[in-house]
């Protein structure tokens, strides 16, 4: 399952969330720098247990070097692939988690899941001498929050069929539950000594993300929180939203609602609206006057169902004003 996109809008734009990820390709160019000296590099920065584990390891490497390896090993990838793929998911989950935390408890959060991850992983393969590397401990610290937080958001997903891509909209809370569940019957069936995918680190980072969420949104936002809240506000909604349309056997007419901030109500806008239709979507440009106030209803004539004489009902859009 590839998640495509999801379909909560954050109020703000994810400064720290862009901020980690430009930081993730910044270090992947910087591992890729290292040549021939790869395996060393990766041994020194990824999470290897043995170093923790056996004392003749261990010897070899400083406190600093022991400590800001768990910090390392979350901003290093095994490729572009591993890299693209653990962006992606965190591009998709991560600006509403931090829409909710706020910048500066989302960048503890994040950082705190990668740790525990790494502990998680650390405890489950004691002497393994394999480096574990990526974001993707840290990255399922949030979607343990995002589950928490937006269980009933609905995630679009890419589900390969032999050769065909099949899309489908499931519940966040479907698609976190099935992915977790996929990660732990992976982990139970997994040798410790193996190397690959670090499954406990994925488990434990889920799990700590749950409990982190719940311990930092009983913090009080710092100032640096509170001012960066205010200057990453958007004033703008997306371009293009994608709207679920109602209606009845015996009304043609179909019924669905736009979101808009309050500059947009004030100036106009035009938005792009993406119509579910079976197993198309249709797409319409939509204008919306300066001046509209909430609850006013935009009426699209003709773009609703066809009835029995060959006519169309219309489409009913309510405005919804969101700050």
């Amino acid at each position: 399952m590839i998640p495509i996109r999801d379909t909560v809008q954050s109020r703000r734009y994810p400064v720290i969330n862009i901020t980690i990820i430009a930081v993730n390709v910044f270090a992947y160019l910087i591992e890729m720098s290292s040549g021939d000296q790869l395996n060393r590099f990766l041994f020194l920065y990824g999470l290897v247990p043995a170093r923790y584990s056996v004392p003749f390891i261990s010897d070899h490497f400083t406190f600093g070097q022991q400590a800001f390896s768990f910090l390392s090993f979350m901003f290093l990838h095994g490729g572009f692939l591993h890299l693209l793929g653990n962006m992606w998911s965190l591009y998709i989950f991560g600006d509403n988690v931090e829409d909710r935390l706020g910048p500066m408890r989302y960048l503890v959060f994040y950082l705190l899941s990668g740790f525990a991850s790494g502990l998680c992983h650390l405890f489950f393969n004691l002497e393994s001498q394999v480096p574990t590397i990526g974001a993707s401990g840290a990255i399922a610290g949030v979607m343990g929050a995002y589950f928490i937080l937006y269980p009933k958001s609905r995630i679009l997903t890419l589900i390969p069929i032999i050769f065909i891509p099949y899309f489908v909209e499931l519940p966040a809370y479907f698609f976190l539950g099935i992915w977790f569940l996929i990660q732990f019957f992976s982990a139970a069936g997994a040798s410790s000594q193996a190397g690959g995918i670090a499954w406990w680190a994925h488990i434990g980072g889920f799990i700590f993300g749950i409990i982190f969420l719940k311990l930092l949104l009983n913090l009080p936002q710092t100032g640096i929180s509170d001012m960066m809240n205010r200057r990453t506000y958007k004033t703008k909604t997306p371009k293009l939203q994608v709207i679920q349309t109602i209606g009845s056997d015996r009304d043609y007419h179909l019924y669905g609602a736009m979101a808009i901030t309050p500059q947009e109500a004030f100036t106009g806008t035009t938005k792009m609206v993406n119509i579910p239709w079976g197993f198309q979507k249709r797409l319409f440009r939509v204008n919306v006057p300066p001046g509209i106030t909430e609850a006013t209803t935009l009426r699209l004539a003709g773009l609703g169902k066809r009835a029995p004489d060959n006519t169309r009902g219309d489409l009913l859009l309510k405005i919804v004003i969101k700050e």
